[in-house]
């Protein structure tokens, strides 16, 4: 499966609305732990701003909003239903306010929170990633060259290697290849290699 991922972060600034200034961060990320991170980072970095409001999405289809003293489902909803609508993964969107004096009402909010996110993604770039799972591949020392030969095939990369009486490597690849990769090692060893999810 492939999904599109932000390659970067992106910031971008709103035209000011009834005073008030709106700008947003798009930040990859990987786990809740890298989501919440980002959204720290950027909050300490601005103290000045009245609100710092947020969503993030991953790839497993984890979801998580803020409002951040905003009126419930005014900012934290809207940034998370642009990230929806741009089928964007592994990211985290955080839009910051500096308040100008007038309220905009929770439809204005709506619309200037879910605005700045999705002009934001507009702008991020974005590519289409992989996803990915680990394999354990345990062989001997004379399957080695029927091994690399299959692992080069289906487009493997390494993540570990034991080398001790036998060979347990571990490598990650594309999802829709894991089958036939389990496969191939089997068919190229005679039955002596038996991969499998790790």
């Amino acid at each position: 499966m492939r999904y599109l991922a932000p390659a970067a972060t992106t910031t971008y600034e709103a035209d000011p609305i009834k005073g008030s200034r709106f700008w947003a961060h798009v930040v990859p990320v990987v786990d809740e732990a890298g989501a919440m991170a980002a959204v720290r980072a950027i909050e300490a970095a601005n103290p000045d701003a009245d609100h710092c409001c947020w969503a993030w999405r991953l790839r497993g289809g984890a979801t998580r909003s803020w409002d951040a003293a905003e009126p419930r489902g005014s900012a934290g909803r809207p940034i998370l239903a642009q990230i929806e609508g741009h089928a964007v993964f592994d990211v985290a969107v955080v839009v910051l306010r500096h308040f100008g004096g007038t309220k905009l009402g929770v439809g204005g909010l709506v619309r200037a929170y879910g605005g700045t996110a999705g002009k934001a993604l507009d702008r991020a770039t974005l590519s289409e990633v992989a996803d990915t799972v680990e394999v354990v591949v345990p062989y001997t020392y004379g399957d080695t060259q029927a091994v690399e030969a299959a692992l080069l095939s289906a487009g493997a990369v390494d993540v570990s290697t034991d080398w001790g009486e036998q060979v347990r490597r571990v490598v990650r690849v594309e999802a829709d290849a894991v089958d036939a990769l389990i496969t191939d090692l089997r068919d190229r060893t005679a039955g002596r290699v038996l991969a499998d999810r790790a």
